[in-house]
């Protein structure tokens, strides 16, 4: 077993209310780690204001300035600390929790079943609960019976892999009757079993749907329609310039873009699939909304980009994951309205964080009930998605077949995803 080495990951708080958190990392570098570490950090519901990441192609250093996104999560700054740890390369770290760190890929799945009468807001607030636990929902089923009552089926990881003891299945147990209450009839958590695999995939969607949920291009119109204002639609643009003229080794990538929750994690996601490696980087602070990134770059056969092709391919998918890295659609399901969210997978099999926790809070913030609920995987010709799936209520004040109506609730879902 290897040394947990403190000073790897250092974390100094603000000294006051607001002030933004650092977090230092010091390590041996890998291809990636810049996603892993902003996937996490997105993950604890904390927001980068400011970074800076060097390497030497074998050792990296990353500062990364931090805020609270959410004033409603408990945040355990030790957690954070060792989830940190458990990403940095195995030689240097090699547990987590008293654990070995490398077979987190593979944590056991559990299922938590819980049948209560049916209320509003309840599904976001045993979202919040798994949250705080730090237990990830990888598959959700959520179905209302006729006469009211609600059977909810949460398949999920512990991100701190001690789920299999009695003490952390008791505390999670604990919080999760506390916030059920008396409208608890049932709740149990245990191994799952097969019925894992079923819920696997999704319900197929209808070649309308796909064609609007997974469309490569966002128009103009709808862009200047995700913004809060007049004054931020201007801002809805992106920009991505390649310069090999000012490095003889590396290719200097120049982002300049409208600021969102996650915007770095969407950033180091497509170049962590793409094995781009990253020597130098440095995230300006938010200014008017804007952000600006300077990234000096290596394929990973330690070369430039300087294929045109490879230039301009890279540049495109840069610009869709900025402008459009989370797909909100209203769609009819038979009779009913369904709300569509699609984040894409990274090529680790891993998708984004906190996107069940952020839609559940836009409908609980717009008072609209949750009919049914799934999450599931589908795939393109070009990747694969995580696509959640939520029947709505329609007994609220919103008319579903008003389209005025439609367009608040996704404005609604959008905003909260984005953190506007």
């Amino acid at each position: 077993m290897g040394v947990l080495n403190d000073d790897v990951v250092v974390i100094h708080k603000g000294k006051k209310p607001g002030e933004p958190c650092v977090i230092t990392i010091n390590c041996p570098d890998k291809t990636g780690l810049g996603c892993d570490i902003c996937r996490i950090i997105l993950d604890f519901g904390l927001y980068i204001t400011k970074g800076d990441v060097s390497t030497d192609g074998k050792w990296c250093y990353i500062v990364l300035w931090v805020v609270s996104h959410s004033s409603s999560l408990i945040l355990r700054w030790s957690n954070l600390k060792k989830r940190l740890l458990s990403v940095c390369p195995s030689f240097l770290v090699s547990f987590y929790f008293d654990q070995p760190s490398t077979h987190a890929a593979s944590s056991p799945v559990y299922l938590l079943q819980f049948f209560c009468l049916g209320r509003k807001e309840l599904l976001h607030d045993v979202t919040q609960v798994l949250c705080e636990l730090e237990l990830t929902i990888q598959r959700v089923k959520v179905t209302t019976t006729p006469d009211g009552r609600v059977l909810d089926l949460f398949f999920i990881t512990d991100n701190m892999e001690l789920l299999h003891t009695k003490k952390r299945q008791d505390e999670t147990m604990e919080q999760l009757h506390a916030v059920l209450g008396e409208s608890c009839i049932s709740c149990e958590l245990q191994l799952a079993g097969p019925e894992y695999e079923c819920h696997q995939g999704i319900s197929s969607l209808s070649p309308v749907v796909a064609e609007e949920l997974f469309r490569c291009e966002l128009p103009d119109e709808e862009i200047c329609s995700q913004a809060l204002s007049p004054d931020m639609a201007k801002l809805m643009k992106a920009s991505v310039t390649i310069d090999n003229s000012l490095s003889p080794v590396h290719t200097l990538l120049q982002i300049h873009c409208a600021d969102h929750k996650g915007l770095l994690y969407d950033i180091m996601r497509p170049l962590k699939d793409c094995n781009i490696q990253i020597a130098y980087g440095r995230l300006s602070t938010n200014n008017k909304g804007y952000r600006d990134l300077d990234l000096f770059i290596q394929q990973k056969d330690g070369n430039k980009i300087v294929d045109p092709d490879k230039q301009s391919a890279l540049c495109s998918r840069l610009k869709v994951e900025m402008l459009h890295p989370l797909r909100v659609i209203i769609a009819n399901r038979g009779p009913d309205t369904e709300l569509l969210v699609a984040n894409p997978v990274e090529l680790s099999g891993k998708g984004r964080p906190r996107v069940f926790y952020d839609v559940t809070l836009a409908l609980k913030s717009l008072e609209i009930c949750i009919f049914s609920a799934a999450i599931g995987r589908h795939s393109t010709s070009d990747r694969e998605w995580e696509v959640y799936r939520f029947l709505l209520d329609e007994n609220c004040n919103f008319q579903f077949s008003n389209l005025v109506a439609r367009k608040q609730i996704v404005d609604r879902v959008r905003r909260i995803l984005m953190g506007w």
